[in-house]
């Protein structure tokens, strides 16, 4: 095997590598059963007055 055999190989393998990983994520991300859970995370992220103790005594004092 000569260096441009095993560079082509590998280059291959890792594109087929990361391809098979994004479709994972897509499939991952788009499931229906997962929808509930991302809209929670979602509520959660951008849910301002519920923060931590520490948050709220930052934002009481007017600093962000």
């Amino acid at each position: 095997m000569t260096y441009q055999t095993v560079a082509s190989i590998s280059q291959v393998a890792s594109l087929l590598m990361f391809i098979a990983m994004f479709i994972a994520v897509v499939a991952y991300a788009l499931w229906p059963s997962n929808g509930p859970r991302f809209d929670a995370a979602q509520k959660r992220a951008l849910d301002l007055d519920n923060g931590t103790p520490s948050q709220r005594k930052l934002s009481e004092r007017g600093h962000r």
